[in-house]
């Protein structure tokens, strides 16, 4: 049986994707910052029949509680097949000349610098898996290229801290992707697309259950999937390629 890891995932898309990777016979290790709301997920998903689950603790802001989860899960399992970065936060709507840098610091630290932590601290179980795939969990706000594209529909965007966060950690996926080819990894950043979800206030378009779904489809890619790329339908609903 295939094993997976998602951070942030006791609600919203983090917890559909594991519900849908469920589905698929994997085993999920549900990360949560607090262990008591990663529990009730995971009792709410074996109500629903779904048993191959397990909650497990991980801030991805501390690098002593990723740690303990590393060390907690290699105890557990001999490879990681799927790691999921999913945890991240939004930051203030400010624009770059009105975010305060403690805002930019603290938005960096989760969705920039807990991804990176997590993928080393978990790299050697990950490597022991015959076809291991990382997903960044991204925006396509996280776009350089269409920023600078007046017709965008997103033009002018007001985030600042939060888009130069994804933006990053897009630049980190290439670099991560391009360190392990001629391996079989596959590392993808997935844009899950503006999603009603607590994390903006239910103002998305999008449902949750198809936002997961994209996920699901990086981390399930067979041996001739595409690594180093950026999925995103919302950027481009043709090809479902984004542009960097």
């Amino acid at each position: 049986m295939k094993t997976a890891l998602i951070t942030g995932a006791n609600k919203s898309i983090g917890f559909e994707t594991a519900r849908q990777l469920l589905q698929q016979g994997y085993y999920v290790y549900l990360g949560s910052r607090d262990i008591k709301k990663g529990e009730e997920a995971v009792s709410q998903l074996k109500l629903e029949g779904l048993n191959n689950v397990a909650p497990i603790e991980i801030d991805v802001d501390n690098i002593e509680s990723i740690q303990a989860a590393g060390v907690l899960l290699t105890k557990k399992i001999k490879a990681l097949d799927v790691l999921i970065n999913n945890a991240g936060i939004s930051g203030t709507m400010h624009p770059a000349l009105e975010t305060d840098i403690n805002v930019f610091r603290q938005v960096f630290e989760t969705n920039f610098f807990g991804v990176i932590t997590v993928t080393q601290t978990f790299m050697d179980l990950l490597k022991q898996s015959a076809a291991p795939r990382i997903v960044n969990v991204t925006s396509g706000l996280g776009s350089l290229t269409l920023h600078n594209d007046p017709n965008w529909k997103y033009y002018g965007v007001k985030p600042a801290s939060y888009v130069s966060s994804k933006a990053a950690l897009n630049a980190y996926t290439i670099l991560l992707a391009n360190n392990l080819l001629n391996t079989p990894f596959k590392v993808n950043a997935v844009d899950p697309g503006y999603t009603a979800t607590d994390f903006n206030h239910h103002s998305g378009p999008g449902t949750v259950p198809d936002a997961a779904a994209r996920v699901v489809k990086a981390a399930t890619l067979g041996p001739d999937g595409p690594t180093g790329q950026f999925f995103s339908d919302d950027n481009a609903p043709e090809t479902g390629i984004s542009p960097w």
